[in-house]
């Protein structure tokens, strides 16, 4: 046996494997995100809902094994609080709890991002490194924190501007920000799946009772009684009614 014919070189397969999105790809994901998904209404109620299904599926996740602690913040694009929540516990200046003193400054730096650029914190840091531009370049430097995870709330019929910003921070960028994102879409989807139910605006309107009606005489062969009615007198009619 010759040994050319016992020994077989694998052939390379790299350039047919998928290469991942570029981040000028990942970007332009991000901003059709956020205008593909807009809310009808938002009020303290929806972002409690929000609120709490994002730490369901955090809890839910392999990631709650691994990471153990994420922080959530909806707040009003003025800056007050509509949900806030701590997953896993609050760790000392060491670290060592699930979550870090600095995490809340973290968020909050991610939000007042999308404060001052009206768009997704994630969005921001995948555009900026397609420019090739730094924070600094950009006027985004300071308290602000370029890290995805933090996303904007836009209503329907209102597109001069978000109203809200719904983040979480476990420390990826990348999962925090599809973290947002899936919770965002499945609530839209909730909520146009329960209007959609609902039954047509005719049928919930209450019903009027039915007036009586009075009951006609029926014919039984026996003389109309006439007790009770009033008979005039042709007589009085006056001079102008006269029998024919």
């Amino acid at each position: 046996m010759s040994y050319a014919a016992s020994t077989q070189i694998p052939m390379f397969s790299g350039f047919n494997a998928q290469m991942p999105p570029s981040d000028a790809e990942l970007a332009t994901q991000a901003l059709q995100e956020e205008a593909l998904y807009r809310f009808p209404s938002f009020d303290a109620d929806a972002a409690v809902m929000l609120g709490l299904s994002i730490r369901k599926r955090f809890r839910a996740s392999s990631r709650h094994v691994k990471v153990r602690g994420m922080i959530v913040s909806i707040q009003t694009i003025a800056g007050h609080t509509l949900f806030s929540c701590t997953v896993g516990n609050l760790g000392g200046v060491d670290g060592g709890g699930d979550v870090s003193l600095d995490s809340w400054s973290c968020l909050e730096g991610m939000i007042a991002v999308v404060r001052k650029t009206g768009h997704s914190s994630y969005y921001v840091e995948k555009g900026m490194n397609a420019m090739g531009k730094t924070p600094k370049q950009l006027g985004i430097q300071g308290e602000y924190k370029i890290n995805g995870g933090a996303f904007p709330i836009w209503l329907e019929n209102a597109p001069c501007c978000p109203i809200a910003v719904v983040g979480c921070y476990s420390g990826s960028s990348q999962d925090d920000h599809h973290m947002v994102v899936t919770a965002v879409r499945d609530y839209l989807k909730k909520i146009a799946r329960d209007s959609s139910v609902l039954p047509p605006a005719s049928s919930m309107a209450p019903s009027i009772p039915a007036i009586p009606m009075p009951m006609t005489h029926q014919h039984t062969g026996r003389p109309e009684s006439t007790v009770g009615r009033r008979y005039r007198d042709p007589r009085s009619y006056g001079a102008t009614h006269k029998a024919a």
